[in-house]
């Protein structure tokens, strides 16, 4: 099993998806401001999900799952 077949790496992905959709909408003068924030935020999720699992151990991966939460809090 991978970080892929887990359904918080799929949900992460979906909400990256999402965010990208709702920022679109967001006025040209938060392009470099809450619309990159959000989406940075966003982005780290999933690529933090995916880090984690590819380290040799379990509490590796949790401290990334930790990081991963700490983006959701700030989205």
């Amino acid at each position: 099993m991978t970080h892929k077949d887990l359904d918080v790496y799929k949900l992460s992905l979906d909400l990256v998806e999402d965010i990208y959709k709702l920022t679109k909408c967001f006025p040209a003068s938060e392009n470099f401001g809450l619309t990159s924030q959000l989406r940075r935020a966003a982005v780290s999720l999933p690529s933090n999900i995916a880090e984690g699992a590819s380290r040799a151990s379990t509490k590796d991966f949790i401290r990334f799952l930790n990081i991963s939460a700490g983006s959701l809090a700030e989205i």
